[in-house]
């Protein structure tokens, strides 16, 4: 559930993943630019396996409402987010030992609203690995994930990396202990951007010039329930771990999944 943006399960499935998203913002961010308040978003994520190995995903879409306070209240509104869609490839699978490896790549279309402060360029590449391991005969499972965003105009967005992990635990036959843990690290600022100090993690990349070089680490803990092979609800809450937060005091995310 964490960086469920660029976050991606290895394997392949066909299912659709509404989210609902309430995510907190420091009172200050950057170079001391006044905040607080939140964003919310309600998306509708799908994905759909094309073959036993290759998947069609769609990751990001939705619609952001806007209830920050200070500076930030005046830079961001309401609006509909950029559309996010790629190809995921399964490269290994192994039932017997639980072990499982794909690669992919998506692209966000800059179809999003400005005032959402989405459409800064013109679209980001998204190229990632992912792959998951189960254990303890089941009852717990890891996964992890390296990914590369690309800004098709490096003079307005920032290039960064991440790495995103999972671990489930099964307590009842339904119910699972989830935890996770998301690096992220920027490469590359926009050298065209203001020094904002803040690029806006994994829902927004904004046009800043002073993020070359820093981290941000985050963690979540919560409850999975599964009442049958082909539903998931999920409840997570996330807060950064680093002294730097980019635009993260805290977030609750739900989610629903029903696979086909």
């Amino acid at each position: 559930m964490i960086n469920f943006v660029h976050f991606e399960d290895p394997r392949t499935v066909t299912e659709i993943r509404p989210i609902f998203v309430n995510h907190w913002v420091p009172n200050t961010i950057g170079n001391g630019i006044p905040a607080g308040g939140s964003v919310q978003l309600l998306a509708m994520q799908f994905r759909v396996a094309l073959t036993e190995r290759l998947s069609l995903i769609g990751v990001k879409d939705g619609y952001i409402w806007d209830s920050t306070n200070g500076a930030l209240d005046t830079l961001l509104d309401d609006g509909w987010a950029s559309v996010t869609a790629g190809l995921k490839y399964n490269i290994l699978r192994d039932t017997q030992s639980g072990t499982i490896a794909s690669i992919g790549g998506t692209y966000e279309l800059p179809i999003g609203s400005r005032k959402a402060l989405q459409t800064v360029g013109d679209g980001e590449f998204h190229l990632f690995v992912t792959g998951g391991q189960r254990l303890m005969n089941g009852n717990a499972h890891l996964m992890s994930a390296f990914g590369w965003r690309v800004p098709s105009d490096g003079f307005l967005q920032s290039e960064s990396v991440h790495w995103s992990n999972h671990l489930d635990v099964k307590l009842t036959e339904k119910t699972y202990l989830v935890t996770e843990l998301a690096w992220w690290h920027w490469v590359d600022s926009a050298e065209g951007g203001a020094a904002l100090g803040v690029a806006g993690q994994d829902l927004f990349n904004l046009s800043t010039s002073d993020m070359t070089g820093k981290d941000l680490v985050t963690q979540n803990v919560g409850l999975k329930f599964k009442p049958n092979r082909k539903t998931e609800v999920g409840l997570a809450y996330e807060f950064p771990l680093t002294d730097f937060k980019d635009v993260i005091e805290g977030r609750l995310q739900t989610e629903l999944i029903v696979r086909y």
